[in-house]
């Protein structure tokens, strides 16, 4: 594996998967499949499945440090308090279930699991991406 090729196609990958990360759960998965699409455009054969693996989680990883680098210093620079003082001063109805899911994000175990669930939904996706790519030998 060409590592240089891989660093970039991970990177390119994370950063398209931030935004393709709004849809649930299969935003990133699609995320390591891209990572695995950018590595086989430019290296031209497709990966092996546990490499691709790899590959895809490494692209997680990048969609979490770019999200974290939003997330990070709204919890250092703003307390919760102050996150539910500014919801409730624009009208976001702060009791709703959607809401207090929301904010579990801000604190460091909603960042572990936000981590632990971008590092495998990826490589699962990098992982099918790797099968699926895969020339198909003609059936006889």
């Amino acid at each position: 594996m060409d590592t240089r090729i891989a660093v970039r196609a991970a990177l390119k990958a994370g950063a398209l998967g931030v935004f393709i990360g709004m849809i649930p759960v299969l935003g990133i998965a699609l995320t390591g499949a891209l990572a695995v699409f950018f590595y086989r455009r430019e290296n031209g054969f497709v990966p092996p499945i546990a490499v691709a693996a790899r590959l895809g989680g490494a692209a997680g990883i990048a969609v979490f440090l770019v999200n974290a680098l939003f997330i990070i210093p709204i919890i250092v620079l703003h307390a919760q308090q102050d996150i539910l003082k500014m919801a409730q001063r624009y009208g976001i109805n702060t009791a709703s279930l959607q809401f207090q899911a929301s904010m579990h994000l801000f604190t460091p175990s909603g960042l572990a699991i936000n981590f632990i669930g971008l590092l495998v939904l990826a490589s699962v996706g990098g992982a099918l991406a790797s099968m699926f790519m895969r020339p198909r030998s003609p059936r006889v």
